[in-house]
């Protein structure tokens, strides 16, 4: 008897969009488990299964899940199939930090670069801080 098919919803991918379709979907997997939807333990779907959903290659999931399970976010089980972590939640989160820091250090030099003053570029992520708040509640800022 086959094991149950594991569905997983994800953000549609797209092969015209700048990170490579792997990357896109290790990105949602850590979206998706840094923001609850998948707890520790969550078994994931197959390679086969996912790919056909996202219609990519099986190579494509492979590489993906490979560098999620080398990051400690997905563990596999010969036999059982792939799962998230139990630290998963904190990995991912880390892995986030880690870029939110890389890409305010990229648009601080582009600021600086632009000549905007230390009070400029703090007025401006204000902004986008408000701006963000307002959208996730749905209000305009």
């Amino acid at each position: 008897m086959a094991p149950p098919r594991r569905t997983l919803l994800l953000a549609p991918i797209s092969a015209a969009a700048p990170e490579s379709l792997y990357q896109q979907i290790v990105d949602r997997l850590k979206r998706e488990i840094s923001e609850g939807r998948l707890a520790p333990g969550s078994p994931l779907p197959s390679f086969r299964v996912l790919a056909e959903e996202l219609l990519v290659s099986v190579i494509t999931v492979k590489r993906a899940y490979e560098e999620l399970e080398r990051e400690g976010i997905i563990y596999r089980r010969q036999g059982l199939g792939t799962f998230v972590a139990d630290a998963a939640d904190d990995r991912s989160r880390e892995v986030k930090r880690q870029r939110a820091e890389a890409l305010l250090s990229e648009a601080l030099r582009e600021a600086t670069e632009a000549g905007l003053t230390a009070e400029e570029v703090v007025r401006l992520l204000r902004t986008a801080i408000t701006r963000q708040g307002a959208s996730k509640h749905g209000t305009r800022a």
